[in-house]
């Protein structure tokens, strides 16, 4: 078993002023290479394990480790590093691009903000990313408003891996599509996992979108874990009663081809 790139460990977390956490004892891991999901329904707990996991949020108690180091948000060197390793895809790609940027800016943003290139060595970053996600090299020089919703999530992966990171936070990435194309950006993260070696964490309630994408799941109920272990056989022999409530509200989709 290959040492955890990314852990939770007996995380709890209270908004300040608040008796009641929204997140209580969780303890979750992600090897290099392995895809974890996330799943419950709204209010379970999962947007905060994603901040904290992303270092926008300490736990209340708790460790969040990266390569078996706590995350120490104070740690401008640590931090800065973490950036480059950890990157996330944002639920809703037609809040999470600035209208007034062309895509070739948003896409070379993580270069410039983390220091990793600049000038011609960004512009061929940003062009290799927008390939690598289906897109041409051309796009850039276009506006978000110019592509469609699919597309534009694709432009938000491009922005998330143009800086070639160890981990990808996926944040509910295909709620906001139509079913069409949430397979086609399924297939898209699938293959990057492959070809790029991704980790990836992704958030979701629907465990259709998990059963396609990945290999373990753990399923929250109000800030708790209530199951977790390979996606198969969290989907295909559940446990809880509450996984089984969500297998059966959750819609299919196609399968992929």
């Amino acid at each position: 078993m290959k040492a955890p790139v990314l852990e939770l460990d007996s995380v709890s977390y209270a908004y300040r002023g608040s008796a009641a956490p929204v997140v209580t004892d969780v303890s979750v891991a992600v090897e290099p290479g392995q895809s974890l999901a996330l799943v419950g329904e709204s209010g379970a707990g999962k947007t905060t394990l994603l901040r904290m996991l992303l270092g926008l949020a300490g736990p209340t108690s708790g460790t969040v480790r990266f390569d078996g180091d706590p995350l120490r948000l104070r740690d401008r060197t640590q931090m800065k590093a973490f950036r480059r390793s950890v990157q996330c895809v944002f639920q809703d790609p037609y809040a999470s691009l600035d209208p007034r940027q062309r895509v070739r800016r948003i896409v070379g943003e993580p270069l410039r903000s983390l220091g990793v290139a600049s000038g011609d060595a960004a512009d061929d970053r940003v062009a290799r990313a927008l390939e690598r996600v289906g897109l041409p090299a051309d796009a850039g020089e276009r506006y978000p408003h110019e592509f469609s919703g699919g597309q534009r999530q694709r432009i938000a992966i491009a922005r998330a891996t143009v800086c070639d990171p160890r981990v990808l936070l996926a944040d509910e990435p295909v709620s906001a599509l139509d079913v069409t194309t949430r397979v086609k950006v399924v297939d898209l993260l699938a293959e990057l996992k492959e070809t790029a070696g991704l980790t990836v964490v992704m958030v979701s309630h629907d465990l259709s979108v998990v059963a396609a994408l990945c290999e373990r799941t753990a399923v929250l109920e109000r800030g708790r874990v209530v199951e977790a272990g390979e996606t198969p056989e969290v989907l295909g022999a559940p446990r809880h009663a509450y996984t089984r409530r969500l297998l059966a509200s959750v819609p299919r989709l196609p399968a992929r081809s």
